[in-house]
């Protein structure tokens, strides 16, 4: 006992060979794996990123001690930051510019008459040449063709291809300037804004869209519930419009606010046309009212500032009405009727119906054609189903003539607001033309 006491107690010959002092150990690699109870967070998080829905990445991604495969790596190593403060909106959206919209690329003949409409004013034999032209761009049909009052050269047309189309009619270059493809369904209608190089367009996408002609971009989304058919700009206050949508409701809509201000609802069918009066006092609105079986809303005439009827038993035949237009100056307005006719009324009360007079001669066929007055309210014109342009006399109903313009109907008419004798239509094949009457 004594011996293996001596032999396991006493120092080792290490340190009797050195002095009895003990020597350091030499320094091991550490583990492989860390300890957890030794392990230490960093100071500094992993930078974190907004959502980018343009990538997949988890939330996950970005906790400390999670494996990252070396797809999420690259990822997250490609994907932009994207910097504090106000996130940029879904819109405005953006279209390509086609070509011009100056009037700086017309001929200098057709130039010098827009300039100046003496030099066309009411003498057809002084027309310039070359005003006749067909416009190729749309892909289905055509519901309505507006001409600028401000730039007499540009044309506006709204198609059920979703796009609405400018042309710089007689431009001797790229005559489509702007394909806006702002709408997400089929476009019915498109009108030129009286302030600068503005259109205000509505569809099946049940919103009206106000869009900026020379930037291509849309400024302005007025979101409803209901298909919108119709929008008409308020005549005396360009930040005012009419709007008129399916389930019947009509609204008046300030855009500087962008919400409505006025609007009317009655117990109606879809909206097919509406139209402010000339001293922008009341509305004339027609509706479908082919399945309720009540002729008397077909058209109603309403006071804008009370929001109320003031008649409502304008017209009772079982006839549709898909267009209404006021005279420019005489106290009365006109209604085409899907009895191949148009219907003329007083815009004075009690709003009758003139039972001795009428244009007919046209056919509509239950398409929905649109008629207009010229500017001095002289003339009427329609489209038809059978393809051609009808021009009326105004006071007399006489048929003054009429122009073979497409093989199938022609859906919407309207005379240019400087040379009175030149008119734009569209067809329910998808064509554009511009002709002289």
């Amino acid at each position: 006992m004594d011996l293996l006491c001596k032999v396991y107690g006493g120092t080792s010959d290490e340190e009797d060979d050195n002095g009895g002092k003990e020597l350091s150990r030499p320094i091991l690699p550490p583990p492989k794996r860390a300890k957890f109870e030794n392990f230490n967070r960093v100071n500094n998080p992993l930078p974190l990123y907004r959502f980018n829905p343009n990538t997949n990445l988890t939330a996950q991604a970005s906790l400390p001690g999670r494996y990252i495969s070396k797809r999420e790596r690259a990822a997250m190593g490609s994907a932009a930051k994207v910097p504090d403060g106000p996130t940029t909106p879904p819109y405005p959206n953006t279209s390509p510019v086609l070509g011009n919209i100056l009037d700086s690329v017309l001929p200098h003949n057709i130039l010098s008459a827009l300039r100046n409409q003496t030099k066309v004013h009411g003498h057809l034999s002084r027309t310039p040449e070359g005003l006749s032209v067909v416009l190729d761009g749309h892909t289905r049909s055509v519901n309505a063709v507006h001409w600028s009052t401000s730039h007499a050269h540009l044309l506006a047309s709204a198609g059920m291809d979703q796009t609405v189309c400018i042309w710089n009619v007689w431009s001797r270059d790229q005559k489509k300037a702007r394909v806006l493809n702002c709408h997400h369904a089929a476009v019915k209608d498109v009108k030129w804004s009286q302030h600068g190089l503005f259109v205000l367009s509505c569809g099946y996408d049940s919103t009206s869209r106000l869009i900026d002609v020379e930037k291509g971009i849309e400024t302005q989304v007025f979101s409803e519930d209901q298909v919108v058919g119709v929008v008409k700009f308020h005549p005396d206050n360009y930040n005012l419009f009419l709007s008129g949508g399916s389930k019947g409701h009509l609204k008046i809509w300030d855009i500087r606010a962008g919400k409505v201000v006025h609007q009317y609802v009655r117990n109606l069918g879809p909206i097919l046309d509406a139209e402010f009066t000339v001293d922008a006092k009341r509305i004339i609105s027609s509706s479908d009212v082919s399945k309720s079986n009540i002729s008397e809303n077909s058209i109603i005439v309403w006071d804008i500032s009370r929001e109320i009827p003031l008649s409502n038993q304008v017209y009772s035949e079982a006839y549709t009405l898909p267009s209404i237009r006021c005279h420019p100056s005489d106290p009365k307005f006109i209604a085409q009727s899907n009895g191949n006719y148009i219907a003329i009324f007083s815009t004075k009360p009690p709003f009758g119906l003139d039972k001795y007079r009428r244009y007919e001669g046209h056919s509509v066929s239950g398409f929905p054609i649109k008629c207009n007055f010229s500017l001095d309210g002289e003339k009427v014109i329609t489209g038809s189903s059978d393809g051609y342009i009808y021009v009326y006399d105004s006071k007399s109903c006489e048929l003054i003539r009429r122009i073979k313009v497409y093989d199938g109907a022609c859906i919407d008419v309207v005379l240019h607001p400087v040379m009175p004798n030149v008119v734009a239509s569209c067809s329910w094949s998808g064509e554009v033309s511009v002709a002289v009457t």
